[in-house]
């Protein structure tokens, strides 16, 4: 049996699920979420087509102790949901910053998952951040809600380069203090 390291990274209790470290175990399930295109064109990052090994050197990336963001999976099986319900990350900054990205995959759309995880991160404050970013495709306005719901506050507009529609996408870019 191989033990797998798990990366020094608080695991973070939501009410309905947790937010814990990504593993190697999750690579079917988020690579099936990653592979469907209604994910991938919500992210900057995401390519779709997916390429072979893309979301397996993402996870090692993410295990890395050098590693310049945090990753979390919106784990719901205490609650009897998926293992793997969406994924949350942390990019550390300079000057105690952050810039805080999420995705929730498709049957999960609608539910307050994504709301749920970004408090969870904000109360929890990993990285002891003393201000989160954000960016939204306009085109996402639910993701919008999400920050806005949050307690961030809308900072203007942008344009960022989306891999999966292989276009600039015009963008609403959030931040929020924290305590």
């Amino acid at each position: 049996m191989k033990l797998e390291k798990i990366t020094d990274q608080p695991v973070i209790a939501a009410e309905a699920f947790d937010l814990r470290p990504v593993r190697g175990s999750d690579l079917g399930l988020v690579e099936m979420y990653c592979g469907d295109a209604r994910v991938a064109s919500n992210t900057s990052t995401i390519p779709h087509p997916l390429p072979p090994g893309a979301i397996e050197a993402y996870i090692r990336r993410a295990q890395q102790p050098d590693r310049i963001e945090d990753v979390w999976v919106m784990d719901g099986s205490k609650a009897g949901a998926s293992e793997v319900m969406g994924l949350i990350t942390l990019a550390r900054m300079d000057r105690n910053q952050s810039e805080i990205s999420y995705w929730v995959a498709p049957a999960y759309w609608n539910t307050g998952v994504a709301s749920a995880a970004v408090r969870a991160l904000l109360e929890a404050n990993p990285q002891k951040c003393e201000t989160l970013f954000a960016e939204v495709f306009q085109d996402n306005p639910a993701s919008a809600r999400v920050l806005t719901n949050c307690g961030f506050e809308y900072l203007g507009d942008a344009e960022t380069y989306c891999v999966a529609r292989a276009a600039k996408v015009p963008t609403w870019t959030y931040s929020r203090k924290l305590d």
